[in-house]
């Protein structure tokens, strides 16, 4: 398998404080990672990195076989290689657009409905993903009127509409109630498993987010990389504790994981 992304020593220095240091990590057709960390590690960093939207301080960051920075490397071509949902883009989306406007806007790389046509083929690709997260109902609904839950399963859906080699998914189940959290789950669960489905990153601070079908764990910490490789000897109590700067204790139950803390003596 080749990788999909590869980071070799990668710093980033911002105000004389280094966001990212010294990391190396690759990722690998087919793989589905996660990103854990605290507020403040670097798991955002990291995944603006992926995006192509944010360049190394040093290092060298190679992704679905461009470097960036590199000599013929065109960033613009690379973007739309790459699905993207996560807050960030939420906030440049029109409010007034519906759902699938919202999804059809990402075939021409664009956040607003201009006065471009759309194949038949785009709209049923879009009807597709849609179905596929459970908003075939909200076609549309505005954008601006849908739940948290709804409106990140609409951003996956538009995240998948140009076909990536790449999908990258910022904390998706943040701000969600507890059955807005396991419907979405579950969803990323039955994507996760799909063999065709690309190659994906996911931020979260949370184990109990972790979707059935996630083969790999990053751990991070003040910028430094502590733990990566196969969920399942990765996860640990003892590197999830030093990863969290307290002690912790994970279970997996079938196959989901929960992390809870010591009590105190």
């Amino acid at each position: 398998m080749s990788d999909v992304l590869e980071l070799v020593d990668v710093s980033v220095v911002r105000g004389g404080r280094a966001l990212v240091d010294e990391v190396s990590w690759s990722v690998k057709e087919g793989e589905r990672w996660v990103i854990l960390g605290p507020n403040g590690a670097g798991k955002t960093t990291l995944l603006n990195i992926a995006s192509s939207y944010l360049f190394p301080t040093k290092g060298t960051a190679t992704i679905l076989g461009e470097q960036l920075g590199g000599v013929g490397t065109d960033v613009f071509e690379l973007r739309p290689r790459i699905g993207m949902a996560g807050i960030a883009m939420a906030e440049k989306l029109p409010k007034s657009q519906t759902v699938l406007q919202t999804v059809l806007t990402a075939a021409y790389g664009m956040t607003a409905t201009w006065h471009e046509d759309y194949d038949p083929v785009d709209e049923e690709r879009a009807k597709a993903f849609l179905d596929r997260l459970g908003m075939n109902d909200y076609l549309d609904r505005k954008f601006g009127t849908l739940s948290e839950g709804e409106r990140k399963r609409t951003l996956i859906a538009r995240a998948m509409m140009t076909d990536p080699e790449l999908l990258l998914l910022d904390e998706p189940a943040a701000g969600l109630d507890l059955g807005g959290r396991e419907d979405l789950v579950r969803r990323l669960g039955r994507l996760a498993r799909d063999p065709y489905a690309p190659s994906m990153i996911m931020v979260t601070h949370h184990v109990e987010e972790i979707a059935p079908g996630f083969t790999h764990v990053l751990m991070i910490r003040q910028g430094k990389v502590l733990a990566a490789g196969p969920v399942e000897t990765e996860l640990s109590s003892r590197n999830l504790s030093r990863c969290f700067g307290l002690p912790l204790v994970v279970e997996r139950v079938g196959d989901r994981w929960t992390a809870q803390g010591l009590p105190l003596k």
